[in-house]
């Protein structure tokens, strides 16, 4: 076997360039250039001998020319490698399909391992790595983050981007929501019916807000009149009603609906009008009722000064009256030591008129007794002569009459006088 003859290497000298110079400023550097003086042109160098060809060996290349060596490998390499190669593109596919008997959950995840021998599922909602039985088990994972389902502008982008929800309200009239959100997520405990009911991945978000959430919204929205919409209080009702209603259609199919962001509603133009007259009232309203709450804090508050300058003044009463007291006390006191003075005064007093009077009376008394028995002694002289002293006595008293004599004359028209105890007339009448 002939061998091919061995060429001797080039010497080469590449002259050493800034680092600074971009590379396309830097000339090319060919064989036989050993000065940088050099890189200014010249002659082209010859190619260096072609290696002539060994017969038997290669094969012709294309276009003429050489032959390519041919390489020998080993069958028994080739199948070890082909056996790698096909052990790699089942553990690639095991790892994409879940079968590869370990899988990672984050903590944005939930897991569920499937059973295929006994038929059993086990959820995973535990961050980590979960390690199963390849090939005999699979795991599936979901995405347990709060999920977005919107309901704004008049077409449907995607699943969870539909266009906008309108209402016709019970007096007629129709309102509409600019953007309504709906916030809902996959239930981790859940996750195994999430699996059976929606199907693996993101199955869940495709389909089960699109069948619930309008038709639910429009019916609870729907109960309000446009003015009862109106009102906060009255769309937010409304909102409570509808996420407790969806709550209860998809909770049992793995899902639940955290929270419904609703937006103030939108109305035709003269409901708008309306509505502005009346959010213009209400503020009215509410500033009345700032200053009737405002008069009632001042009138609170003068009948607290009132209470307490009242307060004060009866404590004063209060001070005054006792130092009456203490002061009439103090007059009772003078006054009941005055009248025990006057008392045994008057008492002494009357004690020495009583033993006066005592000593009169039976000054008095004895004359009396001296009288009585004078007049006794007389009544019974009088007793003793009594006829005698009561002619005496007759005596004196005529003694003491006057008689008046007139002379006697005829009257020439007489009258006759009679008394019959009233009042006497000319002529004998009465």
């Amino acid at each position: 076997m002939m061998r091919a003859a061995r060429v001797p290497r080039r010497s080469w000298a590449v002259p050493v360039w800034p680092r600074s110079t971009p590379r396309f400023l830097r000339p090319r550097t060919t064989p036989e250039m050993t000065d940088p003086s050099d890189f200014g042109g010249g002659p082209r160098p010859p190619r260096p001998p072609r290696i002539p060809d060994q017969p038997g060996r290669g094969r012709p290349r294309p276009g003429g020319g050489g032959k390519i060596p041919e390489i020998k490998i080993p069958k028994k390499l080739l199948i070890v490698a082909g056996g790698l190669a096909l052990l790699l593109v089942v553990v690639l596919g095991a790892l994409v399909s879940g079968r590869a008997g370990i899988v990672e959950v984050n903590d944005r995840e939930v897991a569920v391992i499937v059973n295929y021998v006994t038929g059993s599922q086990e959820v995973v909602n535990r961050p980590g790595y979960k390690i199963f039985i390849p090939f005999a088990e699979q795991a599936f994972k979901f995405d347990k983050s709060p999920q977005e389902f919107k309901m704004s502008g008049d077409r449907d982008i995607d699943d969870n981007h539909v266009r906008k929800l309108t209402v016709r309200a019970n007096d007629g009239s129709n309102f509409w929501f600019e953007e309504l959100t709906i916030q809902y997520q996959l239930l981790p405990s859940e996750a195994n019916v999430v699996l059976n009911d929606s199907g693996t991945g993101a199955s869940f978000k495709q389909n089960w807000m699109r069948t619930f959430a309008r038709s639910i919204l429009r019916d609870e929205f729907g109960k309000y009149s446009a003015e009862a919409v109106a009102d906060p209080a009255g769309y937010t009702t409304a909102t409570q009603a509808a996420r407790d209603r969806l709550n209860a259609a998809l909770q049992s199919h793995g899902i639940e609906i955290i929270e419904i962001i609703t937006p103030k509603p939108k109305f035709e133009d003269r409901y708008e009008q309306a509505i502005a007259d009346r959010k213009v009232a209400n503020e009215t309203v509410e500033q009345l009722k700032v200053k009737a709450e405002q008069l009632l804090k001042e009138r609170e508050r003068r009948l607290a000064d009132i209470e307490r300058d009242k307060a004060t003044e009866y404590e004063l009463l209060l001070g005054t009256l006792e130092a009456s007291r203490i002061s009439a006390e103090k007059d009772a006191v003078r006054v009941m030591k005055s009248a025990d003075a006057s008392k045994i005064a008057e008492l002494a007093t009357g004690q020495a008129s009583e033993q006066q009077l005592i000593e009169r009376a039976r000054g008095l008394e004895e004359q009396a007794r001296k009288e009585a028995e004078g007049l006794r002694a007389r009544v019974d002289a009088v007793a003793a002569r009594g006829e005698v002293l009561v002619r005496e006595e007759l005596a004196r008293k005529f003694r003491e009459i006057v008689f008046e004599i007139v002379p006697y004359r005829r009257d020439p028209a007489p009258v006759r006088i009679e008394h019959m105890g009233g009042a006497v007339r000319p002529g004998g009448q009465e």
